[in-house]
Order: C-alpha cells, then structure tokens, then sequence
C-alpha cells in the first residue's frame, strides 16, 4: 500500500504557527514583489479570492473581508517542510518527497500493522509537533493514494483526514466521484478532450480501453490506467539532479541601463553556478531573456533572447558571468524600459563526466579551487559576501515584501520568548 501525506493550506498554515490568532481567519500568502496570491486560507477561498488573483486588483476585497496579508516567506516554509519530512521519515522508512508539502510513502513491507492508526498518529506527531494540518489518503497505488488524500482532505468530518481505499467497492466509488480534470497527470487541457469524447469521471477513465489509452496519451495513460484499476505502475522516485536550472526576476522598478541589467543577468548566472557546485554539475548552455512589461497598454514593447554555447561544459562563476555579458550584448537594445530578465542554464552534466574541447583552454580547473572557497565563506557568513567584480557589492535590487513574516525557526533575532 502507498499512502501520501499532503499538507492543507502549507503556506497559510506556516503563518498561522506562531501567530495562532489567526486560526480560523482568513489569509492569503503573496508570491514575490507582493504580485499575486499563490496560497489561501480555506476562510479565503469562501471570500471569493482565486488562486492567482493579482495582489492591486484585489485591495478592496483584501479590505473588505479582512484578509491578513503575508509576503511569501520561502525560508521559513523550507525550514517547516524539512521538519514534517524528518518526522514522515521516523513512520516510513521508504519516502518520496515529492514537494514542499507532500510526501509518499511505500507500506509495502508493513504487514502486520493498522495503516490507518499507523498514519492517525503519524499525522497527529507532525501536528504536535510542527503545528501543521494534514491528510493523508492510503491506497494500493500513488494514483489512487491521491485520489484517497483528496477525499481525507475534503469530507474531514468523515474521514477525519486519514482515508483508506481498501477495497473493490471504495475503489469504485471513489473513481466515480473523481472527476476527470482532476486526476493526477490528466490536467485541465487534457480533461477537456476526455470530456468531449464523454469521458467525465476516473471511473469512466479506467473502463477505457488500453488501445485507446495508449492512442491518446501513450505509456503514460496505460500506466495511469492500470494504477486507477488498482495495479501498481508507479514506484517510489529517488532524487534527481535537475536538467535545467533557471533564475529570473521580475523587477520592482524599470530598469533602463545596460549596466543595470547586466549586473542583474551576472548575478543570476553567479546563482546558477553555485547551484550547479552544489549537485556536483557542470554545464556547457546558457540562455538568457529580457523583456518590458508586456501587460502595460501604451508602453513599446521588446521580448527578446540569446543562448550562448560554452565551449567545455564549466560550473565556474566567471565563464558563466562572461557568458551572460556576450549573450546581453547580443540583444540588448537602448530606449526600453525592462521589467524582468532572467537565465536558463542546460547541457547539464556531472562533474565527472565533462566533454573537453581539444582547441580551447579549460578553465575548469584552474578556477576550482576560487569556487571552493567562494562557497565556503558564502556558506559560512551568508547573503553572498564573496561576489565578482562585476557585481555590486550592495544589495542594490530589494524584492518588495510588505508582509514578510519573522524567521522564527532560522534566525535568532526572530525567536520567539515564551513567558512561563
């Protein structure tokens, strides 16, 4: 049996830890610069605020419902989510974080156990312990332990959020209640051709034929199919070192400079490089974007991009800021006012497995050791003391964070004092 453990409201729920004042209001977490909603209280939701609602669009409604505003604090979630996934870890010896705020676990090897008291007081440690909410839906496979999570997380006076799908009958009431769209890897998009074709439910979904499955979506759907009918398909994943990494920004003023964004672009490619070191990766593409704020009316605009192709794949700090200076130059343009850029570094490769250029002198190896103790000392005194020439030395670009929260559990500054 799999189960998952899914945090309700994580970001709402992060907040309302150490200010349990706002238990039962309602709150909404914004992203960065304070643009849009991308977390709410289920007390939100009822006042009518979407997922996505732009911050300045919705000011009158903040006002009018009362709705705490909170700046999203990613230090303080990643601290929370670390701590729930230690305490899973202590229940289930084999876990797949699978983000933030979700896990699976494989109980496969737990036989002479009762998985629902089992996960009752998993789910009553992490709340004990952490303060979070959670549900968690136990099944045969991942697919159905979603489905089972959903059905915890959405009749808790029922479930009391811990569900079992144990059975043929629960199963098939299950399926026939989930709808389409809302199965795990079918999407909106894709839910809207299965309902053309009447497909409407997961149940309908599992009576398909495989032929027809494997016609529309290919091995993926016959996998998702045999996982609905109660087959595993779907193990456990291990971490993964990351294909792509990218870095963007958009900015909270215009930036009208050459030199601005350039500084903005080698800084992003410094970020790049440190997070290449750190999966001991290398790299041999860079691409970079800019662009003006294409929703303004009345404003020209300029979207444009360039990728630069490094000779020997490099994690090293300096080739990638060289190569964000050469891949600006070649499409940067005077007289815009540029609202967001970016990079995207691909060709990853590990560390021991770098192609060489038989014409081209490595740097590789000479700036190894600059890069060490680079990461050493940033590591050691934080916020990137150790920065390249061609960066400010200053923290010049401040991301616009009105209702950031404390560090309660990472900086001692911001501890909490319990009077006793």
């Amino acid at each position: 049996m799999f189960a998952l453990l899914d945090c309700n409201n994580f970001y709402a729920s992060c907040e309302r830890v150490f200010q349990p004042h706002l238990n039962g209001k309602p709150i909404c977490v914004l992203s960065n610069n304070d643009g849009c909603v991308i977390a709410r209280s289920e007390e939100a939701k009822v006042c009518g605020i979407p997922m996505g609602a732009v911050a300045f669009e919705y000011e009158d409604v903040f006002k009018q419902h009362q709705i705490q505003l909170f700046s999203a604090n990613f230090i303080l979630y990643g601290d929370l989510s670390n701590r729930i996934m230690n305490i899973i870890r202590r229940y289930c010896n084999d876990v797949e974080v699978y983000s933030i705020d979700e896990a699976f676990m494989d109980f496969s090897s737990y036989q002479n156990i009762d998985l629902k008291k089992h996960c009752e007081n998993l789910r009553a440690f992490v709340k004990q312990g952490i303060g979070i909410p959670t549900s968690i839906g136990i099944a045969p496979t991942k697919t159905l332990s979603k489905i089972a999570n959903r059905i915890a997380k959405k009749f808790p006076n029922h479930t009391n959020h811990v569900y079992v799908l144990d059975s043929d009958e629960k199963i098939q009431k299950a399926l026939k209640w989930m709808k389409i769209g809302d199965v795990w890897g079918i999407g909106r998009q894709l839910g809207k051709r299965f309902l053309a074709k009447g497909i409407k439910t997961a149940w309908d979904f599992s009576q398909l034929p495989e032929s027809l499955v494997r016609k529309e979506m290919g091995v993926v759907g016959v996998r998702m199919l045999y996982e609905l009918r109660g087959i595993p398909q779907l193990d456990l994943e291990l971490p993964k070192t990351r294909k792509n990494i990218g870095v963007s920004r958009t900015f909270p003023k215009v930036c009208t400079s050459k030199d601005e964004l350039e500084e903005r672009l080698v800084t992003f490619a410094v970020h790049g490089s440190e997070k290449l070191r750190s999966q001991k990766s290398c790299a041999s593409l860079l691409t970079i974007f800019i662009r003006t704020n294409t929703k303004k009316e009345g404003q020209q605009q300029y979207v444009n991009q360039f990728t630069v192709s490094l000779p020997t794949p490099t994690n090293s700090a300096i080739e990638w800021s060289k190569a964000a200076k050469l891949a600006l130059s070649k499409i940067y343009l005077d007289g815009f006012l540029y609202k967001k850029a970016g990079i995207v570094i691909g060709g990853i490769v590990p560390e021991t497995d770098r192609q060489m250029d038989l014409f081209t002198e490595d740097q590789y190896i000479k700036h190894r050791p600059i890069m060490k103790v680079m990461d050493v000392l940033n590591k050691k005194y934080r916020n990137n003391k150790i920065k390249l020439g061609s960066q400010h030395l200053d923290e010049t670009w401040i991301m616009k964070q009105s209702f950031l929260s404390k560090f309660y559990t990472t900086d001692i500054k911001d501890l909490i004092n319990v009077k006793v």
